[in-house]
């Protein structure tokens, strides 16, 4: 058999490896405490469970649905402005997105051909990357540097790059370094993008994972964002229903157009009870939504504190749902730090490496277990002798 390239650049995903070794520690009997994938166990509001529940026991709810219904893309556009003072047109400037992840294949297929030079963050969610790879990209990486706040310094790139870049994919709060850019940085960001011609995507999943009394925002906000590129936004972590795979695509017209296009061909449209789940969660009361951010900002304190009083010090993440904390001194590579962490401590967090050359050094802790076991996480650390 021979097979594409394509595929060969390519390699098992780390949360696929972790969860099968994961799965033979349990058949062992052994426990593991998992902090490693960012999979929410906050459950959805009873709001949108009950609207995806009435849906799906519709039976007219089981056609195609096509495209996106005009009632889902109303509720989009005035959730965008009531949340984050954007306009949208419902009709061209939004595109729902089976999740996020699968955004950054697709919006990479409508914009670079066989070749062209994608500019992604360093270090970054591993899609970012591999989205553009399966299109054919060749890739620039940005660091992002901690003496900078972990924000990409666009004065960095060369020149030479920068004219040959198409396509810039950038996010904040981010994933997994959760640094939050500020004003100036969107500012230059979209200048940056008008001198080059570059189109721009932003993801924006985290934004209402926003810490200590601080509240995110939008690119699309700042002046000439939409004239230069996109937004990715997602339900995922806010609203509690990653596994229904609800995003969006959303602003500039000509890349949405295309989207949509690039979609009509590769699906029929997304099931419609998770349209009307979707709905429910941006019009409805969004109360679940602070409450969940309380929740995550309680764990990360508790997660924090607690490592740091045992010997591992770390910083408190701003936003999103993730610590990015430095592996001990007498670690040379995460991959050991992160193996040792399982295997002595039953304790999964992911490497830094998993996100890419700059990530080296430290580990990614997803604040995704209850509070008690968290706890129960940063004693067996402190049991095993991992940090001695």
């Amino acid at each position: 058999m021979k097979f594409s390239k394509r595929i060969d650049q390519l390699n098992e995903g780390i949360f696929a490896k972790l969860l099968e070794i994961k799965r033979e520690k349990l058949a062992r009997g052994e426990q593991v405490i998992d902090l490693s994938v960012g999979s929410p166990n906050i459950a959805p509001a009873r709001h949108i469970l009950d609207a995806l529940c009435a849906a799906a026991a519709d039976e007219r709810n089981y056609t195609y649905a096509i495209s996106d219904l005009p009632e889902l893309l109303e509720a989009v556009s005035k959730w965008y402005k009531n949340r984050y003072g954007v306009d949208l047109d419902p009709k061209t400037e939004i595109c729902s997105l089976m999740g996020s992840q699968e955004g950054f294949p697709l919006i990479s297929m409508t914009v670079v051909d066989e070749g062209d030079l994608v500019l992604i963050p360093d270090p970054c969610y591993p899609i970012f990357a591999d989205g553009p790879r399966m299109a054919g990209a060749k890739l620039y990486y940005m660091p992002q540097k901690r003496e900078n706040g972990y924000i990409v310094n666009l004065k960095d790139i060369p020149e030479d790059i920068a004219r040959l870049a198409k396509l810039m994919i950038v996010s904040y709060p981010n994933n997994p370094t959760t640094a939050v850019a500020p004003d100036e940085f969107y500012h230059e960001l979209i200048a940056f993008a008008k001198e080059y011609d570059i189109i721009v995507l932003h993801d924006n999943a985290y934004s209402d994972l926003v810490f200590d009394n601080k509240r995110g925002g939008s690119f699309l906000a700042y002046p000439g964002a939409k004239d230069v590129g996109v937004e990715f936004n997602s339900l995922s972590k806010t609203y509690g229903i990653a596994g229904a795979r609800i995003g969006f695509c959303v602003g500039n017209k000509e890349v949405v157009s295309r989207l949509k296009m690039l979609k009509s061909n590769l699906d029929y449209g997304m099931f419609i009870p998770i349209q009307k789940a979707a709905i429910a969660a941006i019009t409805g009361d969004q109360s679940c939504v602070s409450r969940t951010r309380e929740a995550y900002e309680i764990r990360r304190n508790i997660l924090c504190d607690g490592f740091n009083s045992i010997g591992w010090h770390m910083k408190k993440p701003e936003a999103t749902m993730f610590v990015w904390a430095p592996i001990p001194p007498k670690y040379e590579k995460s991959i050991d730090f992160a193996m040792d962490m399982l295997n002595r401590a039953g304790v999964m967090v992911t490497p830094g490496s998993a996100f890419g050359p700059s990530g080296e050094g430290h580990v990614r802790i997803a604040l995704v277990q209850d509070i008690e076991d968290i706890k129960k996480a940063i004693e067996a650390v402190k049991r095993s002798g991992i940090l001695d």
